[in-house]
């Protein structure tokens, strides 16, 4: 579990951070980053190590392609978020930007990936291609979202193309294959069937033994809610076989955020402290 594979080359942006336990406690053993991805651990030993992405100019400009590898090793636990949104920005030339992260999660480890959500301004492209490799009695939380733009602007799901695929392997068999396609070519994005009065988007799934628990609570807890006419945040939860997936959409960031950190909660008890309360 120590070895990090090679960066992909056609990424300008490339980072590593590997959890390893050190006398105990979780230890951020690796940390590097080059521009234009920026890697922050202000919590680099503890119960858990807390690390946060960020980049030069808040975001991605015209064909950028950024790649992060992972390693979290036995019985080491990581929050790992972004220090805001994901920007990215107009793109007229319609040069797409990507982003690749390649996650491993080892014996009884686990990785909590809550990152901020992704705007896309108008004209702009982005691909996100995330893939967890997952050792047996390893455990996942995963938050994947997407805001509809620059609303305030005028810039409401505006973009030209957005995709998010998500898969989760343990031992080497899908637990989870996940897609979101968002492209303008096939309709108005802001369509009654697509993004509609919406404008946050997102997507939570929870793997793994340490969330058996409460994976049953979030079933239950959808299960016993009425339903509404037009309500600003609708939701929905399917089961999986080692855990559940929940997906909301709302009429804004702030409505879905407050959603799934009310769900999540628990997550202080998992790192035995909060890693919002002092995120700037």
């Amino acid at each position: 579990m120590n070895k990090h594979p090679e960066p992909a080359p056609t990424a300008n942006g490339q980072a590593a951070l590997g959890v390893s336990l050190v006398h105990g406690l979780s230890t951020a053993t690796t940390a590097w980053a080059r521009t234009p991805l920026k890697l922050l651990t202000p919590r680099s030993r503890g119960e858990s190590v807390w690390a946060y992405t960020s980049s030069f100019g808040g975001g991605m400009v015209a064909g950028d392609r950024t790649r992060l590898d992972v390693t979290i090793d036995v019985g080491s636990r990581c929050f790992l978020g972004t220090q805001a949104s994901t920007k990215i920005y107009r793109n007229p030339a319609r040069l797409p930007c990507s982003h690749e992260l390649y996650a491993r999660v080892g014996e009884d480890a686990l990785l909590i990936l809550a990152p901020d959500p992704v705007q896309c301004f108008a004209e702009s492209s982005f691909e996100q291609r995330q893939r967890f490799e997952l050792d047996p009695s390893a455990s996942l939380l995963l938050i994947d979202w997407l805001s509809g733009g620059r609303t305030a602007r005028g810039e409401r799901w505006s973009f030209q193309r957005y995709l998010s695929r998500n898969e989760i392997v343990r031992d080497g068999k899908p637990v989870l294959i996940d897609a979101s396609l968002l492209d303008s070519a096939d309709g108005a994005l802001a369509g009654r069937f697509r993004g509609g009065r919406f404008n946050c988007l997102a997507t939570v799934a929870l793997i793994g033994p340490q969330f058996e628990t409460q994976a049953k609570e979030i079933l239950e807890w959808v299960a016993s809610q009425p339903v509404t006419p037009r309500p600003n945040l609708i939701f929905a939860a399917s089961p999986l076989r080692e855990g559940v997936l929940l997906r909301f959409a709302g009429v804004s960031v702030e409505e879905v955020g407050r959603a799934i950190h009310a769900r999540i909660g628990f997550v202080r008890e998992l790192l035995e402290d909060d890693p919002w309360a002092r995120k700037w």
